[in-house]
């Protein structure tokens, strides 16, 4: 089995992210170094239960490891105030110490989840990310971020905890519906949109073989991706600078997703991709790119099958003025003023503070109207 590492350095907090394929079969000897014993708890759903958790078992047990494990309801709704309780009371029974180690096994969800209850179990436990989407092997699982959705917007409660490894297996995509693969390709369209032009013309040559299986494409994608991540994290653990480009389409799809009640008429990684749309539609009409931008973004959105605007969510959707109200709970919304990651270019985004209301309202009104 071969690999690629990545690391992430944080002084007393760096880690390893390893992507290759057959990791989950081999997450004991993985995992087995960073034990004080050989025992673990992993927090998971059933639907990646019903997938994946015998083969991590079997990978354990093979490296002498004990497992305890907690399925929850796959979905959105379990980044939950409800549901981190139940994991919080679930690894106090199980007697999950201090110096014992959290697996997160599965995607976006699941590591938000088991990272924060990690993050406040007895003050902070270790734990480790097992990614089984691309949307959390590329983004989610690397960078320490982790947390709970609230009624009042998306991951407003949280905490900054770094895992102490993360294994993305390339083999464990091929389990994904074409959907929940795509959405997570939203992601990796955004490493090349904020910072990296010639990623992002080589994801228009190779996307659509990616998108059909081919596993070499999808490690270098992968690959590409975290090392964007990490080399932004590096330099901005805490969202004070830099990382805030991570965010890029992100304000719009947190205001989309809340408008769409976090249920499956809008999967996260499309949310992203109609942000990244939006954010580069602004962009255009404020001058700062060419007006060929948006439209090559949408055009490769597109030619990959993926939602690109807002008219291709369905259902009822909010007006501009409570479209932007629902974009005012952005966690980047700092002493009321609202923040949008913007693009001179492809490749080129950066933090604007002083985003023109007018036009900001005339893109929503053009994009809700085109539906």
């Amino acid at each position: 089995m071969s690999f690629e590492t990545i690391h992430v350095p944080l002084g007393d907090r760096s880690y390893d992210v390893r992507v290759g394929q057959g990791l989950l079969a081999t997450a004991g000897a993985q995992i087995a170094p960073i034990l004080h014993r050989a025992r673990v708890a992993v927090l998971t759903d059933e639907t990646v239960a019903a997938r994946h958790l015998d083969t991590l078992e079997s990978g354990l047990d093979a490296a002498g490891i004990q497992m305890v494990s907690l399925a929850l309801p796959a979905g959105e709704a379990t980044k939950s105030w409800p549901a981190l309780e139940k994991s919080v009371e679930w690894l106090l029974s199980e007697r999950i110490e201090r110096q014992d180690v959290l697996v997160a096994l599965g995607g976006g969800v699941i590591g938000d989840l088991a990272g924060f209850a990690a993050a406040i179990l007895r003050r902070g436990v270790r734990f480790v990310q097992i990614p089984t989407s691309l949307l959390a092997q590329v983004d989610s699982s690397v960078g320490g971020k982790t947390g709970i959705n609230s009624p009042h917007g998306k991951n407003l409660v949280g905490a900054f905890h770094q895992p102490s490894l993360v294994l993305a297996d390339i083999g464990v995509l091929d389990t994904l519906a074409p959907r929940d693969f795509l959405a997570g390709y939203g992601e990796v369209v955004k490493y090349g949109l904020l910072g990296d032009a010639d990623f992002f013309q080589w994801l228009e040559t190779n996307g659509p073989a990616l998108a059909a299986g081919d596993r070499a494409l999808r490690s270098r994608a992968v690959c590409r991706s975290v090392e964007m991540k990490a080399d932004i994290v590096a330099r901005d653990e805490t969202e004070q600078g830099d990382r805030a480009l991570l965010n890029l389409g992100h304000t719009f799809c947190h205001a989309l997703e809340a408008a769409t009640g976090y249920s499956d008429r809008l999967l996260h990684g499309e949310g992203v991709a109609v942000g990244c749309a939006l954010a580069f539609e602004m962009s255009a009409r404020m001058g700062l790119c060419s007006q060929e931008d948006p439209s090559r973004v949408r055009v490769h959105l597109k030619s990959m099958g993926m939602k690109t605007d807002v008219a291709d969510i369905p259902g009822d959707l909010p007006g501009p003025e409570e479209f932007i109200a629902l974009m005012g709970q952005d966690k980047k919304v700092i002493d009321g003023q609202l923040r949008l990651i913007l693009a001179r270019g492809i490749g080129d985004a950066f933090v604007a503070d002083d985003v023109p209301g007018d036009i900001l309202k005339s893109v929503l009104q053009d994009a809700l109207s085109a539906r």
